[in-house]
């Protein structure tokens, strides 16, 4: 497995309530507003009884909103991460599953759709696979990241306040080399991560990472007096790990943005297979800005 795929799948299985937002802004709740109205167009063009299937389904939330809309589609989704979140009523969901090589027969649905998904994926051998499962006439709905989006610059955002905080001031590790001194050294290292913490909110402000993750250190150097210092030193080891997959996570949407800003080898992979672009379509923020592309093929 590689670093992206355990980012993503650590993600889902610490997201077991599909309540998460991925690597969206967490306070853009009209983002989802704008992905549905999407969606909710694409499937108003599908017949009734209509099969659909998920590519890179994470908390299958795009699912969920079509069952929402629409109880008459048969939908089912996939993802590579080997646990997911509980599948959304009405849907079917299956983990462990890589939308190079899908385990379903030829022509088995009337739509293939993903979200923040494809281009994650070795484009050409998605989309091979797509055009094996479609159905004649079917469609294909993808929603993907845009590099010049708002999407990518949060996360971009919050890379810096993470490298800052854990290689720039390297927080972990100095409190670990602290905590080496013993029991009498926890109240030094919880009043140096305390200090690191300060710094961190005045450049950044205090709902950063560079905030965060010092003062989660600092609270496990106090909650840990107790416990004892393998105790927080095992806190700490989660904490940077945590973070660590967070820039896994920043690293490959950064990776797929650049997928998916080459559309002409999107296009041309789909077009080896007899299915043609029909549109593009911005997805945008309440301000106007496109933080997505919605395309589809036929």
């Amino acid at each position: 497995m590689s670093d992206d795929e355990k980012a993503w799948s650590e993600f889902w299985a610490n997201n077991s309530r599909g309540d998460s937002n991925g690597c969206l802004p967490q306070r853009w709740a009209a983002i989802e507003q704008a992905q549905q109205a999407a969606w909710f167009s694409f499937i108003e063009g599908l017949g009734q009884g209509a099969s659909v299937l998920d590519l890179a389904t994470g908390d299958g939330r795009v699912l969920r909103w079509m069952h929402g809309r629409r109880e008459d589609l048969v939908l089912e989704g996939i993802d590579l991460a080997p646990t997911l979140p509980p599948a959304p009523q009405g849907t079917r969901t299956q983990g462990g599953v890589a939308m190079e090589k899908l385990p379903f027969d030829d022509n088995s649905f009337d739509a293939v759709v993903s979200q923040f998904g494809f281009e994650y994926g070795d484009v050409g051998a998605v989309a091979t696979e797509i055009a094996r499962v479609l159905a004649p006439k079917g469609k294909v709905g993808l929603m993907v990241h845009r590099g010049d989006g708002p999407i990518l610059e949060h996360n971009k955002k919050r890379q810096r306040e993470l490298l800052w905080a854990l290689k720039d001031k390297g927080t972990a590790k100095k409190v670990r080399t602290a905590l080496s001194g013993g029991p009498a050294a926890i109240d030094g290292a919880a009043k140096y991560a305390a200090k690191i913490a300060q710094q961190g909110a005045k450049k950044f402000g205090q709902q950063s990472p560079a905030w965060e993750i010092p003062e989660a250190i600092r609270r496990s150097c106090l909650m840990g007096q107790r416990a004892g210092v393998g105790s927080i030193i095992e806190t700490i080891g989660s904490i940077e790990a945590q973070a660590k997959n967070e820039l896994g996570r920043i690293r490959s949407l950064a990776g797929a943005c650049k997928t998916a800003d080459a559309r002409a080898k999107i296009n041309a992979s789909f077009e080896a297979h007899s299915l043609a672009p029909q549109g593009t379509q911005e997805v945008c923020e309440p301000s106007g800005r496109a933080l997505a592309d919605f395309i589809t093929f036929s």
